[in-house]
């Protein structure tokens, strides 16, 4: 039967609803849908080419087909070739790690636009060519889109770009053909065995990272979290170190930390910032090691870290009626044990600590004891409620999250699954002075139930409680 070995192709789709005349299809394994049953309806639809796995029982035609061991690493290189390389014409950064990633890459950008640069961001937040933003639904974007807006970056005149790179997306090959200039490991603790199932694979993951950098990137790791070095033992990139505790190539001490910001000593020079706790320490240290790995001057690279302010939902202060509300993202036992422990250390021992928190529907269910226990445990009361319940029963979220918390504790916790009534609940216990954590959903505008997304912001609910 005639093939076609050399179709002119005007685009890329994985997604067989999106298949336009002259497209080329590339068909995935998915974990819920397999591509490879489309193909006929994509060619149907104008698709000239197909790269698969496997090849249909019949060909078309005029249509070529190209048989691969991969078709997710095959469509990041061929999304890499599509849009011309454009992470090669410029310097992409990636951070990878369970915390730290959207404050790391968020400041970086503004670093590097506030040293005179023009920059590209992909984050959970937001992509942003400059300081034109770009909504985003994942953590790391689908192959094609992040070729499709590292070539606007390029095209706009950016010199850097940073990404996070999310445990998926290194699994998914979702960053195979890509350049990097760098990576940065921040740190791994529990979080997403629902998709990986084991932290042996998740370590596995984020390894895979840095198992890909190539001889001319650095490799930046924080060597105060065990797996630090694990994750650039097979690397080819050049590896450097970071440190709060230990000796390293960059080395952060903290002399002050207050809930206006901390005081920290970086490679024997000191430098006062506009971020708060322990875990923004290790955030900052990682910025300014960056910054100098690509050469930064070091006093400018203080200097500007001195004028950076935290990430959006990242420890984000809400104020009124003489009370302290702190909205953050916090949504792993880790990031959440953080959050709490940099307040505990700053507070009065007057001040009562009032913690609304939850957990995500559909996601790793076996966080929620731990979490609720973290929470207990550091907090004068607790008050338990929704976060994105998505299709699962929130009293069945609240249900897990109380099994792992004693009955003493549970004397401390009260259980709302509204999460407006449970912000308002802690608004009215608390009184002047006293502290609000409302832990799990930062940034986020919305509450998403049964597939619905509601338009629910924590920071605005907080403001209109406390000023009004």
């Amino acid at each position: 039967m005639p093939v076609s070995l050399d179709p002119e192709v005007n685009s890329i789709c994985f997604d067989s609803r999106k298949v336009g005349e002259g497209s080329c299809f590339v068909a995935q394994v998915g974990t819920k849908v397999d591509g490879h049953q489309y193909i006929d309806a994509t060619i149907k639809a104008g698709a000239v080419a197909v790269v698969c796995q496997q090849l249909p029982a019949q060909q078309k035609e005029g249509v070529a087909y190209v048989v691969v061991d991969n078709s997710d690493k095959a469509l990041g290189i061929m999304a890499d070739n599509f849009y011309g390389h454009p992470s090669k014409q410029l310097k992409l950064v990636g951070i990878t790690g369970t915390n730290g990633k959207t404050t790391t890459v968020t400041l970086l950008h503004n670093m590097f636009r506030a040293c005179g640069y023009h920059v590209g961001l992909l984050s959970t937040i937001v992509n942003k060519i400059d300081e034109q933003e770009v909504p985003t639904t994942h953590t790391t974007p689908d192959a094609v889109e992040i070729n499709r807006l590292l070539r606007q970056m390029v095209d706009a005149g950016c010199q850097y770009a940073f990404m996070e790179v999310s445990s998926h997306a290194v699994v998914q090959n979702r960053i195979a053909g890509l350049t990097f200039a760098g990576g940065i490991f921040s740190n791994i603790t529990h979080d997403h065995l629902d998709f990986h199932q084991t932290m042996a694979n998740y370590i596995a993951a984020k390894r895979g990272f840095f198992d890909g950098l190539g001889a001319n990137a650095f490799a930046l790791t924080n060597i105060d979290d065990r797996n630090g070095m694990v994750m650039v033992q097979n690397t080819r990139a050049s590896v450097s170190t970071y440190s709060l505790t230990k000796m390293a190539d960059f080395r952060c001490k903290i002399v002050e930390d207050t809930f206006q910001g901390l005081l920290l000593e970086l490679n024997g020079k000191e430098v006062w910032t506009r971020l708060v706790g322990r875990f923004n320490a290790y955030n900052l240290t990682a910025i300014y090691a960056a910054a100098v790995l690509l050469g930064v001057d070091q006093d400018e690279a203080l200097r500007q870290l001195s004028m950076l302010a935290a990430a959006e939902g990242r420890f984000q202060y809400v104020t009124g009626k003489g009370i302290t509300a702190i909205v953050d993202y916090a949504h792993t036992p880790d990031a959440l044990e953080n959050v709490i422990s940099t307040i505990n250390e700053i507070r009065k021992n007057s001040q009562m600590l009032y913690t609304v928190a939850g957990c995500g529907g559909d996601r790793d269910a076996t966080k929620r004891p731990e979490m609720a226990k973290i929470a207990a445990q550091l907090s004068d009361r607790l008050i338990l409620t929704s976060d994105n319940p998505r299709t699962e029963d929130p009293e069945k979220i609240l249900d897990d999250m109380e099994a792992g918390l004693s009955p003493d504790e549970l004397s401390l916790v009260v259980r709302i699954s509204d999460r407006r009534q449970a912000i308002k609940t802690a608004v009215m216990m608390a009184k002047e002075g006293d502290i609000i954590l409302v832990a799990g959903k930062g940034h986020e505008k919305y509450q998403e139930i049964n597939g619905v997304r509601h338009h629910f912001d924590d920071v605005e609910e907080l403001q209109s409680l406390l000023n009004n």
